[in-house]
């Protein structure tokens, strides 16, 4: 069930029975010379809607545009401030319990939204407890990272090794192509590859990590591999969210 695609008065029925929303969040932020640049909210996004389908929740529209300022100087990443993120979510949020909704489950594409993700709702708890709106003591926030689930990240080692490496990854550059296999891209990739380097700012990154890539060989990927992280995810995360509404 999607947000976008209801109606209002859908929306006030599905209160009746669930104050449960799942949120997809990713970000829009090159992925080396083969990676789409909406990778992340791409697998957000489909992962969230396969979880909605097998929990019947209500999937709210894909928040695209996270925290990717270390991308920067690559061509096509837009990013958002870590304090403009932060304002982004509390109103999503705030805007949604106002109506009702108590439990918001994040699905995450992208490592880099974490900590201003972690943030944002601590920001949104306070904010709520302000405004005096009704059950704001019962609104609770919660991140599913779907690349950090043990089926996956456990996958991911055995298909790739250290091939899997920590950014432009094989597995969700796989989920891409599963996703929209007539974008798949080919480009030279080198087999030398930067990784275990700190990030600073924007310049920086793309000195130590000059094609994009950190550690990972995305040539290992293919549609296939994408179908099998695809369906483990979309368990695992079903079963997270179930847990979670159960949660006082």
């Amino acid at each position: 069930m999607l947000l976008h695609l209801c109606t209002w008065p859908e929306v006030e029925d599905y209160l009746v029975k669930s104050t449960g929303i799942i949120i997809p969040i990713g970000s829009t932020e090159q992925h080396g010379p083969t990676g789409l640049i909406g990778t992340d909210a791409i697998c957000a996004e489909a992962i969230a809607r396969g979880t909605g389908e097998a929990t019947n929740a209500l999937v709210a529209p894909t928040i695209n545009v996270g925290m990717a300022l270390h991308h920067a100087e690559f061509p096509g990443t837009i990013s958002l401030k870590p304090s403009t993120m932060i304002l982004v979510v509390r109103d999503y949020l705030t805007t949604l319990a106002k109506a009702g909704f108590t439990k918001f489950f994040f699905i995450n594409g992208h490592g880099g939204n974490i900590a201003t993700l972690k943030a944002a709702f601590s920001e949104t708890y306070a904010y709520l407890a302000e405004l005096n709106i009704a059950n704001s003591d019962r609104v609770q926030c919660k991140i599913g990272n779907w690349f950090m689930c043990s089926s996956t990240y456990k996958l991911a080692k055995k298909l790739y090794g250290d091939g899997e490496g920590s950014h432009a990854t094989p597995s969700e550059v796989a989920v891409t192509q599963y996703v929209y296999p007539e974008a798949i891209k080919q480009a030279y990739l080198s087999p030398e590859v930067a990784s275990g380097q700190p990030i600073y700012g924007a310049v920086d990154f793309r000195r130590r990590y000059a094609d994009g890539r950190m550690g990972s060989n995305p040539a290992l990927a293919t549609p296939e591999h994408g179908k099998q992280f695809y369906e483990l995810a979309v368990e695992e995360l079903s079963e997270n969210y179930l847990k979670f509404l159960k949660q006082d």
